[in-house]
């Protein structure tokens, strides 16, 4: 059990760790170099002054009744952070898209089809090649669980606000260990992706395939904005909107974040609903297993179309939005680093290796050869994008995007942007990524791969032949 007070303090520690990581990050130049967001690294932090590393070294220097035997941080404190992820990835994804301008879909399929067809293709031959080396080596020699399977999407293109946030599920399916081996997994993505990408980068220069460098990219620790809707007439007509509000700004915009995460709440429990009343009378669940994080996505896109239907769409203020993602985010992955278990890594080591060669293969193997083949123009600045944000977060594939392209001249930025708003509902932490460990839980491994691999070869269709008749993709020359 923990107070009021526990949970106060509990949060407190998090905004210390990550005023000491953005230190640490500063001192250390190796840190500099990865681009590490300063939240891994006070996770990390958090995580080796806990029970699992100085508790463990106390106690086995001094006893279990040492000073510190337990670590710098009490237990009422750890226990709010292992449920906070779960909690605050509620307000990442239900802030998501409040503030950005949702344009047509026929807009958007125009303008990014390429990069929506290789981001679904990355996507869901992660889930193929994951269950495929669960079924074939993972579950017949470690007896692995089937929903490791999933772990290389959750961890890889959810990242780790998306395998902190999966905890409970995994939990409820019998899988306690998922939680841990993702959010090591999709700390092996963040880095693996940084340092594989530069090294791309670098080949792709010698080699030609870049041709939009006009100078190197600079190294700040900020990474620029995709896109902001922040006009002079966008401010002149909130600040007619708010002239009687006696209201902060930023209590508005986190009202308008309540409200999505309300709206994803009543959906989740409509569905919860309609399935018990249908197909959930045999036996077959899924609905329950589902967290409620991506259908807070999509309360938080209803709310921004009502919005922007009823002329209220300046009360959502973008620079806001994100900054109240970003402090939600910062929570939910210096909380769930901190909550990892190194025994379970060590438990599951050759699993937690395997899968991560498997989805940094894919990745890469994927970006080589289905990259110029699919999207038609400035294929390496377009698809290093996509394969950045495949094994890390959107903020590592805009990292690499400005490694190869620093004046956006290919609009691979906007191709991005527009990218997400194809993905980010289904996959990536999406409502497939969600269903997932409970997909493979309910209808075995074999039905889940036919699956994916049906949506995988629907995609690499689409790319191949559909695309191709249209005039956006040409072959490789």
């Amino acid at each position: 059990m923990f107070t009021l007070k526990d949970a106060f303090f509990a949060f407190v520690f998090i905004a210390l760790l990550t005023l000491v990581g953005r230190f640490i990050k500063q001192k250390v130049s190796w840190l500099q170099k990865l681009y590490l967001p300063e939240s891994i690294v006070a996770g990390v932090l958090a995580l080796l002054l806990g029970p699992e590393v100085l508790g463990a070294i106390v106690t086995n220097l001094f006893g279990s009744n040492a000073v510190l035997s337990e670590g710098l941080f009490s237990e009422p404190i750890r226990l709010v952070w292992s449920q906070s992820s779960g909690v605050f990835i509620n307000v990442v994804f239900a802030a998501l898209f409040l503030g950005e301008s949702i344009p047509s879909l026929r807009d958007i399929w125009q303008k990014a089809a390429p990069q929506v067809v290789f981001g679904q293709t990355l996507a869901w031959g992660q889930y193929v090649t994951g269950i495929l080396v669960t079924m074939l080596v993972l579950t017949p020699l470690f007896g692995t669980n089937p929903i490791a399977g999933a772990l290389i999407e959750i961890a890889f293109e959810g990242g780790h606000g998306t395998a902190g946030g999966m905890a409970e599920t995994f939990s409820e399916l019998g899988f306690t260990e998922g939680a841990d081996l993702a959010l090591g997994l999709a700390t092996v993505g963040i880095v693996s992706a940084i340092i594989i990408g530069t090294i791309l980068a670098n080949w792709g220069r010698k080699k030609g395939y870049i041709s939009t460098v006009s100078h190197e990219a600079e190294e700040p620790d900020d990474l620029p904005e995709l896109h902001s809707q922040e006009t002079p007439q966008v401010r002149r007509r909130r600040a007619r909107l708010m002239r009687d509000l006696l209201i902060d700004p930023l209590s508005l915009n986190l009202g308008f974040v309540g409200i999505a995460i309300i709206l994803g709440w009543l959906i989740l429990q409509i569905l919860t609903q309609i399935e018990a009343l249908t197909w959930g009378k045999t036996g077959f669940q899924l609905m329950i297993y589902v967290p409620l994080f991506p259908m807070a996505l999509v309360g938080g896109i209803l709310l921004q179309l009502f919005m922007e239907r009823r002329g209220l769409s300046p009360l959502i203020i973008e620079p806001l939005m994100k900054n109240i993602a970003g402090v939600a985010l910062d929570v939910v992955v210096v909380a769930a680093l901190a909550s990892i278990s190194l025994s379970v890594l060590g438990s599951n080591l050759a699993p937690f290796l395997i899968l991560s060669v498997v989805g940094i293969t894919w990745n890469v193997l994927a970006f080589l050869y289905l990259a110029p083949r699919l999207i038609p123009t400035y294929w390496f600045e377009r698809g290093i994008g996509d394969m950045g944000q495949s094994m890390g977060v959107t903020a590592t594939g805009i990292l690499l995007l400005r490694m190869v392209d620093p004046d956006n001249r290919s609009g691979a930025f906007e191709s991005f942007a527009y990218k997400q708003l194809f993905f980010e509902p289904i996959v990536g932490g999406g409502l497939f990524t969600a269903a997932a460990p409970a997909l493979l839980a309910k209808l075995g491994s074999l039905k889940v791969l036919l699956i994916t691999g049906g949506l995988l070869v629907f995609w690499l269709f689409m790319g191949f032949f559909v695309l191709k008749s249209t005039g956006q993709v040409r072959r490789k020359q």
